[in-house]
C-alpha cells in the first residue's frame, strides 16, 4: 500500500508517518518549501525521512511568501508567550490556505502514484487554533479529492488519514516513543536561533514543552542545544 505523507520535519508529522508505516504502508514523503523564513524545518524533514526509511522523499517549492499575511513568511514578529496558546483566536503564524495547498500537492502525487491515502499530522486538541486542522475541514477536502480528480471520478475513494487528530500532545509523544522515534531529529519552533535552537516562547515551542511534560519524559532537543 502506498501513502503520501506531508512531512514537515515537525514532531507531529514524524509521528503520523511512523503510525502509518507501522500499519504497513509504503511512505512517500512530501516536504514543501513554502517561503518559510528558516531552513531548520527542511533540514529536519530530511533527517526524519532518512530515519523513517521512506520509499521516496520529494521537496516542492511553492512560494507562499509572495502573498505575505503570515509571521512565518514575512518579517513580522512571531508572537511569544501568548496567554492562550492553542486557544480560539487564530494567531499571526497562520499561513493563508497552507494545508489546502499542501494537501492539493499530496493529492496530485497520490493520483500520479496510483495511491489513495494521504497522511497529515494535524491535531485538533493541542494546536494553535488554525482552521485547517479541524476534522470538518479534512472531511470536506476528502470529498473534494473524490470530485476533482480523474481517479476520483473513476471510483477511487481517496482517504485522508489524520492519526493524531484527537490525541493530546502528550499522547502523541508517548505514541512516537513506543514506535522508537528519535525526536531530537524534529523541529517545532517558529522562530529558531541561528543554529536552529528553539526559542521556547512561541506557540509551537510551548505546546511541545507541554506535551513532553505530560508524557513525563525529557525533550531530547533540550539536551541537544544545552
Amino acid at each position: 500500500m502506498k501513502a503520501v505523507v506531508l512531512l514537515s520535519g515537525g514532531l507531529d508529522s514524524d509521528t503520523a508517518a511512523a503510525v502509518i508505516k507501522a500499519e504497513g504502508f509504503d511512505i512517500h514523503a512530501l516536504t514543501v518549501r513554502y517561503g518559510q523564513r528558516h531552513q531548520a524545518e527542511i533540514d529536519a524533514a530530511r533527517a526524519v525521512a532518512r530515519a523513517l526509511g521512506v520509499q521516496a522523499h520529494r521537496e516542492i517549492d511553492i512560494d507562499l511568501a509572495a502573498f505575505g499575511a503570515s509571521a512565518l513568511t514575512t518579517d513580522a514578529p512571531v508572537p511569544k508567550d501568548r496567554p492562550a496558546a492553542g486557544g480560539d483566536d487564530i494567531p499571526s503564524t497562520y499561513v493563508p490556505a497552507r494545508n489546502t495547498v499542501f494537501l492539493s500537492l499530496a493529492l496530485a502525487w497520490a493520483e500520479a502514484l496510483g495511491a489513495r491515502d494521504l497522511i497529515i499530522g494535524v491535531n485538533a486538541l493541542d494546536y494553535s487554533g488554525y482552521p485547517d486542522c479541524r476534522p470538518q475541514y479534512l472531511a470536506a477536502f476528502e470529498r473534494l479529492a473524490r470530485l476533482g480528480t480523474k481517479a476520483g471520478v473513476e471510483g477511487t475513494e481517496f482517504r485522508i488519514h489524520a492519526p493524531l487528530l484527537h490525541l493530546t500532545k502528550g499522547l502523541i509523544i508517548r505514541k512516537g516513543i513506543e514506535l522508537g522515534l528519535d525526536y531530537s531529529l524534529t523541529h517545532s519552533c517558529y522562530d529558531p536561533g541561528p543554529r536552529g535552537a528553539p526559542c521556547g516562547q512561541c506557540d509551537s515551542c510551548r505546546l511541545r514543552a507541554k506535551g513532553f511534560a505530560e508524557a513525563g519524559v525529557e525533550d531530547p532537543l533540550v539536551r541537544k542545544f544545552s
